[in-house]
């Protein structure tokens, strides 16, 4: 499986605090797990937290599941010695909060310098100072760990005291430009959590709005959230025959060269098979996981 095409369909955070919970998630269908260090965890908790998470890094047992870390604040008490573990324990990822700029991207790279070149740095958006800012962040990912973006609704409801409905109508204009620079300096990017976990109907909503805006996948806060929200992110049975019909009409020789033909009555230019491409790749990827 490819860096390039891994699933990240559904990203569950679990506190890293709760040993029944770290035990479900090695058995769960996420594709990737995040053990939370900083908002699940109470502070007197903190440190029991963090060597639970080192404990897992270190003892595996994930599958193909993506281990990610959340860390507290590089500024709070916790955060240089939750990075400072987790950069000896290797997980897939360090993922930390609130981060408002180029600068403390850089901060945060600095702290992992000692940790193995696969661990990559994903960072929370979910601060109104890193908003106007997302592009130089993003680009951030050319001389340092950056891999990712996760979208954190709930805190950028806080701080615009703006109201987070289903609709999430006051954050359509971040998710549109967090989803852009991310695409424009190879990113990935997951959309923020839903708060609602009994109503599926609410997720699956809300995961379907996530798809349209472009995100790789969808963060979530219960395990009764996985399964809609891996249905909504996976290529259904329409989407890869049509992907395949493309890619089978411009491997035709008489195609060769063209940079617009015909495909199952319909005409289609190379982007279309650039898209056709990715999506057969991000299915074998999820068939590959199951």
């Amino acid at each position: 499986m490819t860096e390039s095409f891994r699933p990240r369909r559904s990203a569950l955070f679990l506190p890293a605090s709760n040993p029944t919970a770290l035990a479900k998630a090695r058995e769960l269908a996420a594709d990737v797990v995040i053990l939370d260090l900083e908002d699940a965890v109470a502070p007197d908790h903190k440190l029991a937290a963090r060597a639970a998470a080192v404990a897992a890094v270190q003892e595996g047992g994930f599958g193909q599941r993506e281990l990610v870390v959340r860390t507290n604040g590089i500024t709070t008490p916790w955060g240089p010695d939750d990075l400072a573990a987790l950069a000896e324990a290797g997980p897939d990822a360090v993922l930390v909060p609130k981060v408002s700029s180029p600068a403390e991207v850089r901060a945060y790279d600095a702290a992992l310098a000692a940790a193995p070149a696969h661990t990559r740095l994903w960072i929370m958006i979910e601060t109104c100072a890193c908003v106007p800012q997302l592009h130089q962040i993003a680009a951030c990912s050319a001389d340092t760990r950056l891999a990712g973006f996760v979208l954190g609704t709930n805190d950028l409801s806080k701080e615009m005291r703006a109201r987070l409905t289903p609709a999430r109508t006051p954050f359509l204009p971040i998710l549109t430009m967090a989803v852009s620079a991310a695409r424009a300096h190879g990113l990935i990017v997951l959309d923020g959590v839903c708060n609602e976990f009994r109503d599926l109907a609410i997720v699956q909503a809300e995961a379907e709005q996530g798809l349209e805006f472009g995100f790789d996948g969808k963060s979530l806060i219960h395990p009764n959230q996985i399964a809609p929200v891996n249905a909504v992110f996976s290529p259904d049975a329409n989407q890869i025959a049509w992907a395949e019909t493309v890619v089978a009409a411009f491997a035709q020789p008489d195609n060769a060269g063209k940079g617009a033909i015909q495909a199952g009555g319909r005409m289609v230019e190379l982007l279309h098979l650039e898209q056709a491409q990715h999506l057969l790749a991000v299915a074998r990827a999820i068939s590959a996981g199951t």
